[in-house]
């Protein structure tokens, strides 16, 4: 859902974008004639990136197409806000990837390249098989 581009991959580490359009549900109430991207929906894009993406990279191959990431812990600082129409980019470096548990160092920057936020996010590999 918030992930337009992965430009970089590898077992490593992710590099993706997203832009937050303008028409997103959330700006209508947060705040009133001044839209602002919360921090939460900053804080899912860091993840479904910089975990998600990674985790379905690392996951087993057999397992790719039932691989998921649930998120299991995130800390994350905020430094400046996000408006609507800004494009942000996700920069992702692993931690560890064992036991099926993803552990990620992310940084999401604007498109002038200031930090906006920064933090740890851990993740499970779930298998999503519905059989």
């Amino acid at each position: 859902m918030f992930v337009d581009d992965l430009e970089e991959i590898d077992e490593n580490g992710i590099v993706g974008t997203y832009r937050f359009h303008e028409g997103l549900e959330f700006y209508r109430g947060h705040f009133k004639d001044t839209p602002v991207t919360p921090g939460v929906i900053l804080t899912e894009c860091c993840a479904q990136i910089g975990l998600v993406c990674l985790g379905i990279y690392l996951a087993p191959k057999p397992e790719v197409g039932n691989a998921g990431v649930a998120l299991s812990s995130s800390a994350m600082e905020f430094y400046q806000p996000v408006f609507p129409g800004e494009k942000v980019t996700v920069k992702s470096e692993k931690v560890y990837f064992r036991f099926n548990k993803l552990k990620c160092k992310v940084r999401l920057f604007n498109e002038k390249g200031a930090l906006i936020c920064k933090g740890e996010l851990a993740g499970m590999l779930v298998n999503q098989s519905h059989g």
